[in-house]
């Protein structure tokens, strides 16, 4: 028992991060928020907008179970219990309504009251700024909602003390659009292109501002919201459709245009290693890393503040982490070989049985005596998949990696025992078992050190660059799929990546659109992996609901290996794990019964 409470207290920290009280939009000011202690000093003002920040999420639903990248390994967590079909409007999983609301009420009292301060204390320049970090993250706030909810109830303005929380309708799809982007737009008018200052890291920049318009746009363009026909019956009371009724094409450039515009800000690019005092290109280092430096020219928008020491422990394998996230068969598969191709593919050289005769040609790649299926993949799969018998990464010393080996595999590299009888198998005794036979890795470091409990700092990314030229290509492709940018910017991510370009691997795919968004979504996927992305992008594109993308599969590890250990073959058959329940109607998340209740002019999503 005392294990569950343990890791339920570590998730509640990993999905909410500062923790709020939790109160709704129709929560009147108290003393403290009008008085002019508050109003009177430039610290107490900073810290009110330090507060509005907290209302950030980091790691939330789309990093866990929901989509075919990840499972928990805690059957009572929300991302299990959604993926077996238990959630409705009085079960409401990540119900994150009062939280952002919050944030959004808290940015318009700021707004309204921050030129109080004394320009003694507070320049007119900063307090400018101040309001533009503001109304960013009132808009990132209302693009969190939008994602998770659809249309929501959009506020102008803080509510009158006497205000009928009733009269308070949900906008249109477009209008909450045209609002995010019009917050965007007056944001991104006042803030620099982006922060020279360590001390400003983790503030929104001009190209962060952008960057949300390009998630928000190609949102739009994508056929969840692009002329759905599931959603014709989503009306206001009065009659009002909530959704764009038509597919309109011309999105697809809105959306295009919307990623070049940061592209054209030249004030990112994509990490390497030589950004980190390398000598020489490492595309292993420089996936790896891009993650684990305090800052770096990929990110466009990250939290500072968060609980990296509970990530790397729930991402880590037992006995010094917890196995709580565990990645997937699906995804593994998804990974390239390292000669580009996919493993489906005749000509990419896979191997899915027997044990590797030689080491990989890379220092970072498969050793021997690993299982084939590891063997030769692309520098990516050995930066984000922790797989059995591959040595421990957060593990410095080799007393450190002795740790996690059963006595006889003692031999200074502490690979992972994923197996049955494994110190991180099925039968272990840590906090929580592995249930697929793979962990996270992406994120965690090997300066970290999970059996001493040590982590060293790094920032949590919400935007990064590479996310941009993703959606660039994407959209591209939709609208103009001859235009050779599509070639051009999906290979900047893949030659970081140390994978040859695309037109010379599928040479086929170029000028063909649907072959083309194969590829790209596939790039997504591998390049996006355990960031979020995976979840929306297949919401967005409708293919959440797909059988394939519902039938999860991970390693035989509940197969008792009799003693075997690492030549136990039959763990590395492909397993199923979780056929998942689906309905279409979670394409939306449910708004809660108590939201409903509290504002009777709320109309609840389709299937709800």
């Amino acid at each position: 028992m005392k294990k569950y409470i343990f890791i339920i207290a570590i998730g509640s920290c990993l999905l909410t991060g500062i923790l709020f009280s939790c109160k709704h939009l129709d929560e009147k000011p108290d003393n403290l928020l009008t008085s002019d202690i508050l109003w009177s000093n430039r610290a107490n003002a900073e810290s009110y907008l330090y507060n509005i920040y907290g209302a950030i999420l980091e790691i939330d639903y789309p990093h866990q179970g929901t989509s075919d990248e990840a499972s928990i390994s805690i059957p009572s967590t929300s991302a299990r219990r959604m993926a077996a079909g238990d959630w409705s409007p009085v079960n409401a999983h990540y119900d994150h309504w009062d939280n952002y609301y919050k944030g959004i009420r808290s940015s318009f009292i700021f707004e309204a009251n921050v030129d109080r301060v004394p320009e003694s204390q507070l320049s007119s320049a900063l307090k400018t700024q101040y309001k533009a970090e503001s109304k960013f993250l009132r808009g990132w706030f209302y693009w969190q909602l939008i994602k998770q909810y659809g249309p929501v109830v959009k506020l102008t303005g803080p509510l009158a003390l006497d205000a009928d929380f009733n009269t308070y309708p949900r906008a249109t799809f477009e209008d909450c659009k045209n609002y995010i982007n019009q917050l965007m737009d007056e944001a991104a008018a006042v803030l620099p292109a982006s922060w020279s200052s360590s001390s400003n890291y983790g503030r929104p920049s001009k190209g962060s501002c952008l960057a949300v318009k390009s998630q928000l746009t190609l949102w739009a363009a994508s056929p969840l919201w692009n002329g759905n026909p599931a959603f014709a019956s989503l009306k206001n009371q009065d009659g009002t459709a909530l959704a764009p009724a038509n597919y309109d094409a011309s999105k697809w450039k809105i959306a295009a245009d919307a990623a070049k515009a940061v592209i054209d800000l030249n004030a990112y690019k994509l990490f390497t290693n030589l950004d980190n005092g390398g000598t020489q290109f490492d595309p292993y280092l420089s996936v790896r890393d891009l993650f684990l430096t305090n800052w770096n020219s990929e990110i466009l928008f990250s939290r500072n503040s968060w609980n990296y020491w509970g990530y790397v422990k729930a991402s880590s394998p037992n006995p010094g982490g917890i196995n709580l996230y565990n990645a997937t068969q699906n995804v593994v598969d998804a990974f390239y070989m390292d000669n580009g191709r996919s493993i489906d593919d005749p000509l990419s050289q896979y191997n899915e049985t027997g044990f590797a005769g030689t080491d990989g040609a890379h220092y970072w790649a498969h050793k021997k005596g690993q299982w084939n299926m590891y063997a030769n993949r692309e520098p990516r799969f050995y930066a984000y998949v922790q797989y059995n018998a591959r040595p421990v990464l957060p593990a410095p010393t080799v007393d450190d990696k002795n740790f996690f080996s059963s006595t006889g595999n003692v031999d200074g590299t502490g690979r992972v025992e994923f197996y049955y009888t494994g110190k991180a198998g099925a039968k272990a005794s840590g906090i929580t078992n592995n249930i697929t036979g793979y962990d996270f890795l992406k994120n965690v470091g090997p300066a970290d050190n999970i059996r001493q409990d040590a982590t060293n700092y790094r920032p949590f990314i919400l935007i990064r660059y590479a996310e941009i030229l993703l959606n660039y290509a994407e959209a591209l492709n939709e609208y103009d799929p001859s235009n050779a940018d599509i070639v051009r910017t999906l290979n900047l991510v893949r030659s970081r990546a140390g994978l040859p370009g695309i037109e010379t691997v599928y040479p086929l795919a170029v000028g063909n659109k649907e072959l083309m968004r194969k590829y790209i979504l596939k790039e997504r996927q591998v390049e996006l992996c355990f960031e979020g992305d995976r979840y929306f992008t297949l919401v967005r594109r409708l293919m959440l609901g797909a059988t394939e993308n519902q039938t999860i599969y991970g390693m035989n590890v509940n197969e008792d290996d009799g003693g075997q250990g690492f030549a136990f073959t039959r763990f590395y058959n492909r397993t199923l794990f979780q056929k998942r329940a689906w309905n279409n109607k979670m394409y939306l998340f449910p708004i809660s019964q108590y939201q409903m209740d509290r504002d009777r002019a709320l109309v609840q999503n389709p299937g709800w």
